[in-house]
């Protein structure tokens, strides 16, 4: 580039998030080498030294050998010496953490701001529990991988050849199942143990799938001789009949005792019009906000991730937290790196602490199989930007907002009430034990009880759930136009400068309060319906 070439405006091609405390900047799209960026506000001329890829970061300072390379005003990694223009990859830094002890952190609990208009509702589903459902399904659960078959065919005949039909069944969603591979080769937890295995935790998210306020009424699977059998589930209900335990209409079937496969997909079918028909007379009443429990995911995450979709899905779940709800987010491992800034949002210093004890597990687990969460990113995250694991953990946050963290949940935990007891929780966030794995952590966290997940991807991904809607959200404009048909909103407008990161945010507020009132997602048009279970022994499950 020549002496007599336009310069170009830095914020035209990049993104500053803390001017005053960032050494990086963040490209929106290819930045050639020899480009000039004019720094407006800080009267600078900044010459890129070597292409900059969309999504990754150059230096706009000097930083010395050594230093901290800061984004967000946080330090993600250590400087080899970086000039104004450099390229930041693994050539100019060096990956770090920046690791803050419970001994040494501060809380700085936020207060709860008051919902300023109407409170916000929706229509839904009123459970007798006192819950409330925003869709309306009949559930065929196999408590265990040999039952999977069977579970399968009943739902997909049932939609497929009859009884099920919309027409027929206006309230009710449909009939679907959760096969899954586990709850059977899983040892019986010892009298000792004080950590459940993936014995307990395989009959608890089962069961909080049944007793999930989006589900009617269920049929419920055996072979007849696996360990999480149904008489494993009366022993763990400790009530009889089961639909008694879980506040709705509960059918079973076991394979071996009805005489093999064809047999119990006949009798199952036999039994579905009786679940359709208690199902269908519940219909959709007026529920305030408050009845609410979101879960907050990433997938497929990119540089932009931390920038648009995730911060403004922040700002939706401060939203919802002011009208009285509860936003719940997972995957532990990506929490690394930054964990000392969520925890000081903490209530208390248990809270804190637990946050904590689940980073460590997770830093064990890794480790006994040899491994470190440093390296987490994945090969699409490293090509979206995300250069290790401490930047992708301090864009994955921004998924909490600001909101008090209340609690940390054991995979299988339950927003609405406290472990052993029917205390209801108080509204704000919560962490959720699960790993960071998308096809794990979101039948995670809508068996924590959330009836809807919010979903910010970067790279894309058309992932939905088995009885929850998930609202896809996309980070840039480039990914909402060729994948349009599983994007619900477009965080790129953020970026595009046809949208305010805070107007966003009330957007997908108002997109959450749709689909809880029935407007179906795209996941859901697409027929998503995935679930999987978490089979690790030796974790807080």
């Amino acid at each position: 580039m020549t002496e007599t070439e336009d310069r170009t405006s830095l914020h035209d091609l990049a993104v500053i998030v803390a001017p005053e405390r960032d050494n990086v900047a963040v490209a929106k799209q290819l930045i050639s080498s020899g480009t000039i960026l004019v720094w407006e506000e800080k009267d600078l001329e900044i010459t890129i030294r070597a292409d900059v890829p969309t999504g990754h970061r150059f230096a706009i300072r000097s930083v010395l050998e050594g230093e901290w390379v800061r984004q967000y005003g946080q330090p993600f990694a250590r400087s080899k010496g970086l000039k104004p223009g450099d390229r930041v990859d693994d050539t100019t830094v060096e990956s770090d953490i920046l690791e803050v002890g419970p001994s040494e952190l501060t809380l700085r609990t936020p207060t709860i701001p008051d919902w300023e208009g109407p409170q916000p509702s929706l229509e839904g589903f009123h459970r007798a529990d006192g819950n409330v459902g925003i869709r309306n399904w009949v559930l065929v659960v196999p408590v265990s991988m040999c039952a999977a078959h069977e579970a399968s065919q009943i739902a997909l005949r049932a939609e497929m050849q009859g009884p099920y039909s919309r027409e027929t069944y206006p309230n009710v969603d449909g009939v679907v199942a959760l096969p899954h591979d586990g709850g059977c080769g899983c040892p019986y937890p010892r009298a000792e143990e004080t950590v459940p295995g993936a014995f307990v935790a395989t009959l608890r998210i089962l069961g909080q799938h049944i007793r999930h306020p989006n589900v009617g009424a269920a049929l419920m699977i055996e072979l007849g001789c696996e360990k999480t059998s149904l008489a494993a589930f009366d022993s763990y209900s400790g009530k009889q009949p089961l639909s008694e335990f879980f506040g709705k209409p509960v059918h079973r079937l076991s394979i071996q005792a009805c005489g093999g496969t064809q047999a119990t997909i006949e009798k199952g079918l036999a039994l579905i019009p009786e679940l359709l028909e208690a199902a269908n007379a519940t219909t959709r009443q007026p529920a305030p906000a408050s009845a609410l429990a979101l879960g907050l995911e990433c997938g497929g995450s990119d540089a932009f991730s931390g920038l648009t979709a995730n911060p403004a899905l922040g700002h939706a779940s401060d939203l919802l937290v002011s009208a009285g709800g509860r936003s719940v987010i997972a995957e532990v491992p990506e929490f690394f790196g930054a964990a000392h800034l969520f925890a000081e949002r903490a209530v208390d210093r248990e809270t804190a602490r637990a946050i904590y004890t689940l980073i460590d597990e997770f830093k064990d687990y890794a480790g006994r199989s040899g491994h470190t969460l440093l390296e987490n990113p994945s090969p699409g995250n490293k090509a979206g930007g995300l250069l290790n694991i401490a930047i992708k953990s301090l864009g994955a946050m921004a998924k909490s907002g600001t909101a008090p963290v209340q609690g940390a949940l054991p995979y299988g935990g339950w927003v609405w009430s406290q472990e052993h007891s029917e205390e209801p929780r108080p509204p704000g966030v919560y962490l959720l034990n699960t790993p960071g794995y998308d096809q794990l952590s979101v039948p995670g966290l809508v068996g924590a009880g959330c009836q809807v997940v919010c979903f910010t991807t970067g790279r894309g991904t058309g992932i939905g759930n088995a009885i929850a809607p998930v609202i896809k959200i996309s980070t840039n404009s480039a990914l909402y136009q060729r994948m349009t048909g599983d994007i619900d909103v477009n965080a790129g407008r953020i970026l595009d400068n046809e949208r305010t990161l805070p107007a966003l945010g009330r957007d997908i507020f108002d997109e959450i309060m749709a689909v809880a009132s029935g407007k179906r997602t795209r996941a859901e048009i697409n027929g998503h319906r995935e679930f999987a279970l978490w089979n690790v022994e030796g974790l807080w499950l």
